[in-house]
């Protein structure tokens, strides 16, 4: 059957596309390598890193729909020896789902401290049982090391840290599997850890996509061409939301909050408080399909307020294909605000905190209207990666369709994004200067944050289906000084997730929110990250989730600072 999608075909004329890459890269030519610091500049460090892992989503040439959708990465310390780990998820075989092969294998790389990764994959025992897409971090047991959960195309796994370099599946033992039928085996894009309750233990959201399984995966054709499907060929899930009861299980408690009452096609999740009232609130992206905000009322239930709150869709009143996104402040005002990536033609909306539970879509003004048109983009993240004080962003990106070329006349493999803040509500695309390698073209997915060697730039994972994945290492060289903060809950959960930080120093405040949910599928450093330009110093004050209010004076530039939350 034909099946033409707004995922799955051209929107815009080729011309339009064609025109809008050249006034891109013309633009990105002109105002992009002068900036405001000099260049942000990355190197790929992949082949001297001793990691040899490729994603193998299975593509064979039936095109199921699962294939296009790999590809979650998560940075983080399993072992607890202070350097960032990389875990990557993996495909399984089509139709069968067989996952035994170690093709097919998620893979666990442990950092070695010298700028080489070691693969621990099978004696931590996280090569998983599913056809994985997206990978979600935290330590949520509070017993001192982050665990995993990891989503599927055929369900999901909870894997615990058992504290010496092993992981055990207890999804089952943990209550997870206590769902409904067509839930329990759905088609879960993306997930994420936080305190809904602030009762000092971590929750857990799992945004699921489809109601799609090979058996009933359609057989789609544009212009006379095997193709994949559109989503609108499937019909949407409600998402997941489980209580954690503080004793290594969870209760799924979808229906009594209100989570279960809205059916969308969710690729994924972010997490902030954005009006300020003490309880974490839900961004979901979905994809051709409106945006859900789920505002937490304080008591244990949600109300969905995308629409009411001017999320649900972009300037123009339409739904996008909504993939990755992040939730932090983005012009250092207090207030989180959202990027969202999608598709060519869509624009991506970045969605400017007012206040008072309002969002403004700035993407005309912001100046990325015109930038993200061209571009189809699944992770993203906003990080400082200048240490400038102004949060940039990050996009990995790639057509969906692997026939692109003959489909819809786009490059299937593009290159990477970088945009730098201009402090004045703008961007420009300066990728054109990050570097000869950055502007090399891959099958980009996911892409995870952190800062994996300690030097205070964030550095970026991108994992890429069915070609070596990136390990963009921040070479940028400026002067500027940073701050990296790294929480310990008492009264709160332990990794301080929720928490909401205010740095001031000589040069103004900025604000920033712990959380590992970022982008598309995937899990950052939950370290919290502060550019700091020229200032030696500032005062840090950090609002913990249990509502206890901490103030550390003259706080030194260029450190790994641990704090502990205050009994």
């Amino acid at each position: 059957m034909s099946a033409p999608s707004s995922r799955g075909t051209l929107r815009r004329t080729p011309i339009l596309f064609a025109i809008c890459l050249f006034l891109v890269g013309s633009f990105a030519q002109v105002a992009g390598p002068a900036g405001i610091n000099g260049p942000v500049t990355f190197e790929n460090i992949e082949r001297s890193s001793k990691i040899s892992f490729v994603l193998d989503n299975s593509a064979r040439g039936r095109k199921y729909q699962a294939e296009t959708m790999a590809g979650g990465v998560a940075v983080f310390d399993y072992n607890n020896d202070g350097l960032l780990d990389i875990f990557f998820t993996n495909g399984a075989l089509l139709p069968s789902m067989d996952k035994s092969d170690p093709l097919f294998y998620n893979r666990l790389y442990r950092n070695n401290g010298d700028g080489t990764f070691m693969d621990v994959t099978k004696e931590s025992g996280v090569q998983g049982s599913f056809y994985a897409i997206g990978v979600a971090t935290a330590d949520y047991d509070n017993d001192g090391f982050p665990d995993l959960f990891v989503t599927g195309a055929n369900g999901y796994q909870l894997y615990h840290n058992n504290g010496n370099g092993t992981f055990t599946d207890v999804t089952e033992k943990a209550g997870l599997g206590n769902v409904p039928p067509e839930l329990k085996s759905s088609f879960s894009a993306a997930a994420g850890w936080f305190d809904y309750d602030n009762d000092g233990k971590l929750d857990l959201f799992v945004v699921n996509y489809l109601n799609w399984s090979p058996a009933l995966d359609r057989v789609c054709e544009v212009k006379s061409l095997r193709s994949y499907c559109s989503p609108d060929s499937y019909a949407g899930l409600s998402n997941l939301l489980f209580h954690n009861n503080g004793d290594g299980t969870f209760t799924n408690v979808s229906d009594r909050s209100g989570i279960s009452r809205y059916k969308g096609k969710g690729m994924g999740v972010a997490f902030a408080d954005y009006d300020d009232d003490g309880f974490v609130d839900v961004f979901v992206s979905n994809d051709t399909f409106r945006n859900f905000l789920f505002h937490n009322n304080g008591n244990g239930t949600f109300t969905e307020v995308g629409l009411l709150s001017g999320v649900s869709y972009n300037r123009d009143g339409r739904s996008i294909a909504g993939m990755g996104v992040d939730f932090r402040d983005i012009n250092n005002d207090g207030k989180p605000d959202i990027f969202e990536t999608a598709m060519h033609g869509d624009t991506f909306p970045l969605y400017i905190n007012l206040g008072g539970g309002f969002f403004e879509d700035a993407t005309l003004s912001s100046k990325l209207h015109s930038v993200t048109m061209p571009l189809t983009s699944w992770g993203t993240g906003i990080f400082d990666f200048d240490n400038d004080g102004w949060k940039d962003i990050f996009m990995s990106n790639s057509a969906i369709l692997d026939n692109a070329e003959e489909i819809e006349q786009l490059p299937y493999k593009q290159a990477n994004t970088v945009l730098r803040n201009n402090h004045d509500g703008t961007f420009t695309d300066i990728s054109a200067s990050a570097g000869a390698a950055f502007k090399a073209p891959s099958s980009h997915r996911g892409a995870a944050f952190g800062d994996l060697n300690n030097d205070g730039r964030i550095d970026v994972v991108v994992n890429c289906l069915n070609t070596s994945p990136e390990i963009w290492m921040n070479r940028t060289q400026n002067g500027n000084h940073w701050l990296l903060v790294e929480l310990l809950g008492t009264r709160s959960n332990r990794d301080g997730l929720g928490a909401r930080l205010k740095l001031i120093t000589a040069e103004g405040a900025q604000y920033n929110e712990a959380t590992t949910s970022v982008g598309y599928g995937s899990s950052s450093d939950k370290r919290v990250h502060f550019g700091m330009n020229k200032s030696a110093a500032g005062q840090l004050e950090i609002r913990w989730p249990s509502g206890i209010i901490q103030v550390l004076k003259n706080v030194k530039a260029d450190q790994i600072l641990k704090v502990t939350e205050p009994m």
